[in-house]
């Protein structure tokens, strides 16, 4: 079980930094559950002729990270994500691991915090974006 986190239990700074590597099996069953089919996700063949050159993950996939950090760590899986913006740079190729990066930021008077979100494969940044998340408060 994950611990719950509330708003007064969160300090601005906080991180948290998951990893996941984009394996086939992963890029399948996302493709299966969006409907997204496009042959850059799963046609090895077919992705080797794009600007790539190789097999990547969808984009969503690799966001997803993004609902894992405030849904397992703080703030826990009590936050409602009001807002997400991830902004694509350039794709994660299967094989590759993903590695987010959010930091905690807060506003007091609305009870949000805000989460910013990096990924980083290697030494590039495929996406970075923001989550925005609002958080039970004790009082």
């Amino acid at each position: 079980m994950t611990e719950r986190f509330f708003f007064e239990d969160l300090s601005a700074g906080q991180t948290a930094s998951p990893a996941r590597t984009m394996t086939e099996a992963a890029i399948l069953s996302y493709s299966l559950v969006s409907m997204d089919t496009d042959p850059r996700h799963l046609d090895a063949e077919a992705a080797k002729q794009t600007y790539s050159g190789g097999h990547i993950a969808h984009g969503m996939l690799s966001s997803g990270l993004i609902s894992a950090v405030p849904s397992t760590k703080p703030p826990g899986p009590s936050m409602l994500c009001i807002r997400r913006s991830p902004r694509f740079a350039s794709p994660a190729n299967n094989g590759q691991t993903v590695r987010a990066t959010m930091e905690v930021t807060l506003n007091a008077n609305k009870k949000r915090g805000t989460s910013g979100a990096i990924r980083t494969v290697g030494n590039e940044l495929p996406i970075e974006g923001e989550a925005y998340v609002q958080v039970p408060s004790r009082g």
